[in-house]
């Protein structure tokens, strides 16, 4: 199968074809439809990979200290030989799409091969031909919903998790800074709430877009327009609510937030950008402020998103998969309109092609989507046990004359065994590497691809 992955030492962008996945238990394997490029969190990621090694340190601080650490733990010479082998490497992109179950592992009763699903997951939904996504990380669409606007779930959802951090009531106003995709959705999800809504963008094109989707008024940040709506809409008082879905390096967002938000207001962090909390104006106001954890409670918990469990609901109302559910929904009813969010629809075999293109500015776009090709027959056939990828060769004899190099197959291929083990066998004479079996399709064929 074909997927899209990135060279973070490089910076190379790629289609490449790797393993099919396994149909394991606890998840469905399904064949993607289409699948959503966020155009904030990938193409950060995609001008990171394109920096100087002392820009991505920079970039990264969190990755700098877990090397000071390993360099502690393991010295100097294996911690490069890490750090190297892990930039050298593919990364996978893609967290959110749409797409058919082609096959429903043990334990899954909720979904059967042919039904269309939304998936979420920076490892399980990704830009790829065919993935497994475990249960609590996938949706069932409702009937009449278009698979292209399911695709929107993920990114719908942290944009509702967002939302449900403010906690809006009927009558507020809230004010939106940043109106990117997420941004977009927001001030629909809060005028579908009851809560006039107004915009703040440096971009006309998008002001005038969120304006179409129910914002009350929208306007450059820097200007007088948005200051003005919000003293009109609010008698004066201020913002109830607060949402940062911005990017960068700017400290303007958090400083308009501490200008335009009412005495106790809330501000809430969506995106990515700059917390410089100017202390007195957030002390005056006694303004709470508010993280939202991507897509809603079990984010990062490895035993709701891989393992199934799931909380109940009388102490978690609205999980991930609860978020992913209640998108569909609100997109399935009209409450949610994303079809003028699509500036682009791209075949997926032109997804490198694609990412240059937004990564230069040639394509501006508010959101872009793959579109997979209709499976052909062989595709339909039913999926390997697990994912293999072979470095070359036929398949073994019966017996091994002798002088013959040994012949191994590498069964597992994390970080330890890519940075420690597989370097040593590839220069040791008499021995040949065969066959390498992981989980990762990406993985699997990143180490098939080092240089022996």
């Amino acid at each position: 199968m074909k997927q899209v992955v990135q060279n973070y030492k490089s910076g190379e962008l790629a289609v490449l074809d790797v393993p099919e996945p396994a149909c394991k238990p606890g998840g469905v394997l399904v064949r993607s439809a289409f699948s959503l490029i966020s155009t904030g969190t990938e193409l950060m990621k995609v001008s990171e990979a394109g920096m100087s090694m002392l820009g991505k340190a920079r970039s990264r601080p969190d990755q700098v200290a877990k090397v000071v650490q390993s360099v502690a733990a393991g010295g100097v010479p294996a911690t490069y030989r890490k750090v190297m082998g892990k930039l050298d490497s593919y990364t996978p992109l893609g967290y959110s799409l749409c797409g058919v179950v082609e096959q429903a592992g043990a334990g899954v009763d909720d979904v059967k091969a042919g039904d269309l699903v939304a998936c979420a997951g920076n490892e399980h939904a990704l830009h790829a031909e065919l993935n497994w996504v475990p249960k609590n990380l996938y949706a069932p669409v409702p009937d009449g919903l278009a698979p292209r606007h399911a695709a929107f779930a993920t990114v719908g959802s942290i944009a509702l998790q967002g939302v449900r951090q403010g906690g809006p009531q009927l009558g507020e106003v809230a004010l939106v800074v940043g109106l990117g995709l997420v941004g977009q959705l927001v001030v629909q999800l809060l005028t579908a709430s009851g809560v006039r809504v107004v915009g703040a963008d440096p971009d006309p094109v998008r002001c005038a877009l969120a304006e179409r989707l129910g914002a009350a008024a929208c306007g450059d940040p820097g200007s007088s327009t948005v200051e003005a709506a919000v003293a009109e809409l609010t008698g004066g008082h201020g913002a109830d609510q607060v949402y940062l879905a911005a990017g960068g390096d700017s400290n303007q967002p958090v400083e308009l937030a501490a200008r335009l938000s009412r005495d106790r207001g809330r501000v809430v962090d969506i995106g990515k950008c700059r917390l410089d909390l100017p202390w007195n104006a957030y002390y005056e106001k006694e303004l709470d402020v508010r993280f939202s954890r991507s897509y809603g409670p079990g984010r990062y918990d490895p035993e709701y998103e891989l393992q199934g469990r799931d909380y109940p609901i009388g102490y978690v109302r609205w999980t991930e998969r609860r978020n992913l559910a209640c998108f569909l929904d609100l997109a399935a009813r009209g409450s949610v309109d994303v079809e003028p969010l699509i500036s682009h629809i791209a075949d997926f075999d032109d997804a490198a092609e694609t990412y240059r293109r937004l990564k230069e500015g040639e394509l501006k776009a508010v959101a872009v989507l793959f579109q997979y090709p209709a499976p052909t027959a062989e595709a339909k056939a039913p999926a390997v046990a697990v994912p293999t990828v072979r470095r070359g060769g036929t398949a073994p004899a019966a017996g091994r004359p002798a002088g013959t190099p040994v012949r191994l197959a590498f069964v597992g291929a994390g970080n330890y065994a890519t940075s420690m083990l597989l370097p040593h066998l590839t220069r040791r004479e008499g021995v040949e590497l065969s066959t390498v079996v992981t989980t990762s399709s990406r993985l699997s064929r990143a180490a098939c691809a080092r240089p022996t």
